[in-house]
This record gives structure tokens, C-alpha cells and sequence, in this order.
């Protein structure tokens, strides 16, 4: 559904932008047993320094705030797997977690979970951080889209509804922490001609 510059998708609403940046990088294949969504975030900072967070598969922590400590397997590469241990309030204590992309050019980091003490079954994520210009100044916007098993017992709109509640959260506080170290940055208005 498309209403004046603002496409509907999934229930959620996004800017033909956005929309185009979904379709171009954000390609899930869901399964009838799956839910799927992706989510938006308008950051007050430039790209470098919010991708300079995003990339670093080893330190989710530094922005995440439901991950505790995280162990990487051997080097920063695609194939690498992580182990993450989760702060208490969340169902679950443990996720295993492999890099399946990265790309510094383009700013893409997809993601799986393949173990972990949770309900979060074939789950995998991507992210993706674009230049924006927000109040004159170089800004980001980050999309996050994920696909997951609906957990016997739930439904898809349950799953969805909890997941997409965690990115939110994650995606909060990306923009906090970016936006801080923004301010440290005094990054230059943008000139118009």
C-alpha cells in the first residue's frame, strides 16, 4: 500500500528510499513457518562511525544491551562464529552466532544464530547502513530485517512482535552510542548549493 511518500510492508511503514533499499539488500526466502520484518533507524551520524559499530561481530556489546560478553572464534571473517552470553530478563543465556557477510563498500553484515540456549530457531538477520543527510548534517539510516522459525505454541505474529521488539531495542541504543561519540566527532553541517 502506497500513501503519499510512505510504503506500507509487513505492517510497517517505510519511505519509497527505504523501500528501495529493502528490496535491493534485505532478501529473506521465508519458510510457511517463519515470520519475517524489517526496521528502521534515522541516526544523527555520520556512516563511518555507526558502520565502525555495526562491522564489529566480535563486540556487539559495545551497543547491544542485552548482550553481556562475547567470545569470537578465531578471526574477525566471514564464517566466524561467535559466543554470546545474553544479561538476564531474556528467555534464553547463550546464542551461538556465525558471520555469513560482510562488506565494508556496501556497509552489509548478515548474521545466523546455529546454537544457543533459546527459541530463536533458523534465525538470520542482515544489516545495512546508508548515508542520509538528517537536519543538515551527515546522518545514517540503518535497516535491520531478520526471518525466524515460529516456535511451536506461538504465532507468527507473537514471534515477529517479540524479535522485532529486541532490533528496536538494539537499534535504540546503536543510535545513542553513535550519536555520542557524533558530538565527540563535532562533525560539520553539510553545504547546500
Amino acid at each position: 500500500m502506497v500513501t503519499n511518500n510512505y510504503i506500507t510492508m509487513n505492517g510497517n511503514r517505510f519511505t519509497k528510499v527505504e523501500e528501495e533499499f529493502i528490496k535491493k539488500y534485505h532478501k529473506h526466502d521465508v519458510k510457511e513457518n517463519q515470520c519475517s520484518s524489517s526496521l528502521v533507524k534515522h541516526i544523527k551520524a555520520p556512516v563511518h562511525l555507526v558502520w565502525s559499530l555495526v562491522r564489529r561481530f566480535d563486540q556487539p556489546q559495545r551497543y547491544k544491551p542485552f548482550v553481556s560478553r562475547c567470545v569470537l572464534q578465531g578471526d574477525l571473517q566471514i564464517g566466524s562464529v561467535r559466543e554470546v552470553n545474553v544479561k538476564s530478563g531474556l528467555p534464553a543465556t547463550t546464542s551461538t552466532e556465525r558471520l555469513e557477510y560482510l562488506d565494508d563498500d556496501e556497509h552489509i553484515l548478515s548474521m545466523r544464530i546455529v546454537g544457543g540456549d533459546h527459541r530463536l530457531k533458523n534465525y538470520s538477520s542482515i544489516v545495512t547502513v546508508h548515508p542520509k543527510v538528517i537536519d543538515g548534517r551527515p546522518g545514517t539510516l540503518v535497516i535491520e530485517s531478520f526471518v525466524v522459525d515460529v516456535p511451536e505454541g506461538n504465532t507468527k505474529d507473537e514471534t515477529c512482535y517479540f524479535v522485532e521488539a529486541l532490533i528496536k531495542c538494539n537499534l535504540k541504543s546503536l543510535a545513542d552510542v553513535s550519536e555520542r561519540l557524533a558530538v565527540q566527532d563535532r562533525t560539520e553541517p553539510i553545504e547546500r548549493m
